[in-house]
């Protein structure tokens, strides 16, 4: 009997860590086992702390990223994206298939409504064809304008840089540019909106 309770403490404490190490990195869970719950959080407006639309402080000052009006208030965001700041210059990202207002389907037709297509990590920092080459040999081929939340009006000198990582095989077929349809495969889409060596339009 004893040899018994402690068979079946071992066994606790071992479903204990694993449940530790798969809250701790969401790669070690099936894909099939987190697809239902991302896109019920995903519906819910939440997804594990990150959030839609989010006040970033850079320089002292408040934005939001350049996009649709669907957050909070009317707070802009790029849609169907959900954030969590991970430093001072940096946040990690989750890109489902929604667009603007819950619009369905709206970055890949052949995907499920609210699919969860990427992981996407942001960097804070300024535009220059020496950054720009830099960031793209990194990934980070797209950057994208932030907005004052105070007047709207875009950040004087700087962007956020963005990569984006394929969890799953999709077209990406629609979104603001369906021009750069493409067939994505899991990893870094290297074919994501390239804009990274085009001069951003700053006041």
């Amino acid at each position: 009997m004893k040899h018994l309770k402690i068979s079946r403490l071992v066994l606790l404490a071992g479903g204990i860590a694993l449940l530790s190490a798969c809250q701790k990195s969401e790669d070690l869970v099936p894909q099939n086992e987190t697809k239902a719950a991302d896109i019920a959080l995903k519906s819910a407006h939440q997804s594990n702390g990150f959030v839609h639309a989010p006040v970033v402080n850079v320089d002292g000052e408040n934005y939001y990223f350049a996009g649709a009006p669907d957050g909070p208030n009317g707070a802009t965001d790029i849609p169907g994206h959900y954030w969590n700041q991970a430093g001072p210059k940096q946040l990690v990202g989750k890109h489902y298939n929604t667009g603007p207002f819950g619009a369905a389907q709206w970055w890949s037709s052949d995907a499920p409504d609210g699919e969860y297509l990427y992981k996407v990590h942001a960097i804070i920092d300024t535009w220059s064809p020496e950054k720009a080459e830099m960031y793209a040999g990194r990934g980070y081929i797209h950057y994208h304008e932030m907005v004052s939340v105070s007047d709207g009006t875009m950040h004087p000198t700087k962007v956020v840089w963005l990569k984006h990582t394929a969890r799953t095989t999709f077209t990406l077929d629609g979104g603001p540019h369906p021009e750069l349809a493409h067939e994505v495969s899991p990893g870094v889409d290297l074919e994501f909106i390239p804009n990274g060596k085009s001069m951003p339009h700053h006041p």
